[in-house]
């Protein structure tokens, strides 16, 4: 039997691991086996470049530090050795875990926990094939540009083949111009004109 110190210390670890996954918004869970110094020490830089914070801890442990968390389901997930990876960037956790899955064989992700549900391999997975929010807005931002980039590209080659031809493009936008006004201004001039008295 583990003494009441032993006992004592692992409740007060379980607190204090409770207190800081509490509220992040995803949580990823990594088999870690099979990783160099070299490769830990890469992959741990560019998670906290991030905001991402990475730890190992025993399998005991995260099961009591997830119960008090209210998330149950995991207790798949936690055999064999375990690391997280938590945030508030929802996206990043799994964006960067899957990347070194990938390229390190023995590494593996497990699991998660997405915006407080509990998430298969394949749901952290899809997490990681999302844009990070500055490639998703650049990417959105072009979408709605994209239209009138198309228009002043059209816009300056016709210009440009007019110039080579000798001619100048400038001077065939006015015309249209006047005509467009003047179509749009002769049904109010004929509202206006005073209806004709009839012949007695």
């Amino acid at each position: 039997m583990p003494s009441e110190k032993i006992l004592a210390a692992k409740q007060q670890r379980v607190e204090e691991l409770t207190s800081e996954l509490k509220g992040a918004t995803t949580y990823v869970f990594v088999a870690t086996r099979g990783l160099t110094v070299a490769q830990d020490t890469e992959m741990r830089s560019e998670l906290r470049k991030n905001g991402v914070k990475f730890e190992v801890i025993k399998n005991t442990v995260l099961r009591r530090v997830f119960a008090e968390l209210g998330f149950e389901g995991l207790d798949d997930v936690f055999k064999g050795p375990t690391a997280v990876g938590y945030s508030d960037d929802i996206i990043a956790p799994a964006k960067i875990l899957a990347k070194y899955s990938k390229d390190i064989e023995p590494m593996e992700i497990k699991g998660g926990i997405i915006d407080g549900k509990v998430a298969s391999l394949d749901e952290v997975m899809a997490l990681s094939q999302v844009p990070d929010p500055t490639t998703l807005q650049t990417q959105v931002a072009y979408s709605l540009l994209f239209p009138f980039t198309k228009l002043a590209m059209l816009v300056k080659a016709v210009a440009e083949k007019k110039q080579e031809e000798g001619g100048e493009a400038a001077p065939v936008a006015a015309p249209a111009a006047e005509e467009v006004k003047a179509e749009a201004e002769a049904p109010a001039a004929e509202a206006e004109a005073p209806a004709e008295t009839p012949a007695e």
